[in-house]
């Protein structure tokens, strides 16, 4: 008995790749890619998550001062401006 319902994919160009898993014995079937192709997704994402959440404990924890957005925006946009005037040079 199947433990979930039947799902109709369509996987263009991957379909081919998927082919050629099940015919090399790697897996039993088209179902068994899918799944196993979720479950990398699955830990993919996992790991991502758990570097953000680390990048942003690590800025929580910084003991340096705030900088104010204010500060930030307008350093961005000297930069920005500086980077255009450079570039009008060189072409």
């Amino acid at each position: 008995m199947r433990a979930g319902r039947p799902v109709t994919v369509t996987l263009g160009d991957l379909q081919d790749r998927v082919d050629a898993r099940v015919q090399s014995g790697s897996y039993t079937s088209v179902s068994e890619v899918v799944r196993a192709g979720l479950r990398a997704l699955d830990r993919e994402e996992a790991a991502l998550d758990a570097v953000l959440r680390q990048r942003v404990q690590e800025a929580l924890d910084d003991p340096r001062p705030a900088i104010p957005a204010d500060q930030v925006f307008a350093e961005l946009q000297a930069h920005h401006a500086a980077r255009v005037t450079a570039a009008k040079r060189g072409a």
